[in-house]
């Protein structure tokens, strides 16, 4: 065996175990959330491909690795691990001592269980390729493959739930409904109550073991409208809000007190054409998905929604992930938009039928339809709550054009896994020589071999005009006065405040 993850001095200094007595935690922060919650994002076995249930996972769960300020797989609940020479066995060492909210010790048998019940957007992947899950003893937990995978770390750590662990025991007891209703997990957060639509609330947990939280209460408001956000954060009611846009987020930025935090996050947004692949829609001609792309202004839309903090990429794959490739940009030309769609047949555009989207992204989409129906393309609007967009989306229940996003880590191929290639969680056609494609660079250990398959894929990708990117968001927050530390920005890459232990009050 070889290790193949080192705890370095500097993060054994992030992630210090024995540390003088901290303070006890004090006061409340609250966040005015954008987006209904759902209790799905409260058990990571249903964790989709997406950033927003980690949201909650940070505060009441812990995972085996996870991405902290300095690292993009910090030792967590594993305090080391290492695989053998050939690539096929992981072998993880867990943290002594490790409790959960119950007071039930964290043991192999949990991570074993935690990995067997998962279920999310990277399940198939995942057990696919996992062999067996051995439990040697209490603090050792090792993984077969079945051949060896570049891509095991990557996929259980971070782009899946599977490695966010919780106590087998009490789910047992519970059943998958009653942990939802009451989770209990290892983070720095203890559930205390969910009211739907309205609020989540928790508390510090004294036990955790990276370290005391600094604030004894979390609550998240849900406020979906963003004036109504803007106004809470002004009034003093809420103290950190997400997703502030437009002239929302200059009235923000000029307000005494408030703070700005635009970060650009792993999160490219674009527009999935579902029906590309059957040949009486119109979108099965490339040259009416090529228009598409030409007639949309990204810059504009960049400007006036988030104030020009956005990234134009024109690609799905975060420009951050291992083995991104970076297509020609598509020009804005409306000219050459209509021509390309007189040639396709459609002269005077066509009825493009339903575009389903995420409720909170609306103004984006919305921007997006209009340049679409200057061209001649029709459709409309059908704004939907997270959690329902997705688990339809998922259960492969839309048409026509669909809001399409993720925040969540991982890399090229992760990404590609979920939304490109046959059988992902969001993917309602798929081109063979890209899955033969994929299959390849699965298997591939040389680096340099397997980026120039990946990015062969997005060349593919961009020569098919699979999709309508639009831009790489920049996810634009802001918090009050009272905020010493708010969380936004620690972890590079991250939608939300984390980690919550960190977040502090000033003091009074």
């Amino acid at each position: 065996m070889r290790h193949v993850r080192v705890v370095a001095c500097v993060l054994l200094a992030v992630l210090a175990v024995a540390a003088p007595a901290a303070a006890a935690p004090e006061g409340q922060l609250t966040w005015g959330v954008h987006i209904s919650l759902a209790p799905t994002w409260f058990d990571p076995a249903e964790t989709q491909g997406l950033i927003t249930p980690f949201m909650v996972l940070y505060a009441v769960h812990d995972a085996m690795a996870k991405a902290m300020p300095g690292s993009t797989a910090a030792p967590s609940l594993a305090e080391s691990w290492q695989v053998s020479p050939d690539g096929r066995v992981y072998d993880f060492t867990l943290r002594k001592g490790v409790k959960f909210h119950n007071g039930d010790l964290l043991t192999s048998e949990d991570v074993k269980f935690s990995f067997d019940r998962y279920r999310g957007a990277a399940a198939k992947t995942l057990k696919e390729r996992v062999a067996a899950v051995e439990t040697p003893d209490p603090l050792h937990v090792r993984f077969r493959l079945r051949n060896p995978w570049p891509d095991f770390m990557t996929f259980y750590t971070a782009a899946s739930g599977a490695g966010w662990i919780v106590p087998k025991k009490y789910v047992d007891k519970v059943g998958d409904e009653g942990f939802k209703k009451a989770p209990i997990g290892a983070g720095p957060y203890k559930f205390v109550s969910f009211s739907p639509g309205v609020e989540l609330v928790l508390e510090a947990f004294d036990g955790y073991w990276r370290k005391t939280p600094n604030v004894k209460r979390l609550v998240f408001k849900v406020i979906g409208d963003e004036a109504t956000r803007l106004a809470a954060l002004k009034r003093g009611e809420i103290d950190i809000v997400y997703s502030i846009r437009g002239e929302l987020a200059e009235e923000l930025q000029r307000s005494p007190g408030l703070v700005l935090k635009p970060t650009v996050i792993q999160a490219p947004q674009w527009v999935s054409m579902l029906d590309q692949w059957d040949p009486k829609s119109p979108w099965h001609d490339r040259r009416v998905r090529l228009a598409a792309n030409l007639a949309i202004d990204r810059k504009a839309i960049n400007e006036a929604i988030t104030l020009g903090h956005s990234r134009l990429t024109y690609s799905i794959i975060p420009s951050t992930f291992d083995f991104y490739w970076q297509p020609p940009a598509y020009a804005f030309d409306p000219a050459q938009a209509k021509k390309l769609l007189a040639e396709a047949g459609y002269p005077n555009g066509f009825d493009a039928g339903e575009y389903y989207l995420d409720v909170a992204y609306a103004n984006v989409q919305e921007a997006v339809a209009n340049y679409l129906q200057q061209l001649g393309i029709r459709s409309k609007l059908r704004p939907v709550e997270r959690a329902s967009h997705w688990a339809s989306y998922g259960d492969k229940k839309y048409k026509n054009l669909a809001y399409t996003a993720s925040g969540a880590f991982g890399n090229a191929a992760t990404r590609l896994e979920t939304f490109v290639v046959a059988g992902g969680a969001y993917v309602y056609g798929s081109y063979p020589e890209i899955d033969t494609l994929f299959k390849d660079q699965a298997a591939e250990l040389d680096r340099k071999k397997r980026e120039a398959l990946l990015h062969k894929i997005q060349q593919i990708m961009y020569e098919k005009t699979m999709f309508i990117p639009i831009w790489e968001l920049a996810f634009i927050n802001g918090h009050g006065p009272r905020v010493q530390e708010s969380g936004l920005g620690l972890i590079p890459g991250h939608a939300y405040s984390a980690p919550y232990e960190d977040v502090k009050l000033k003091a009074k």
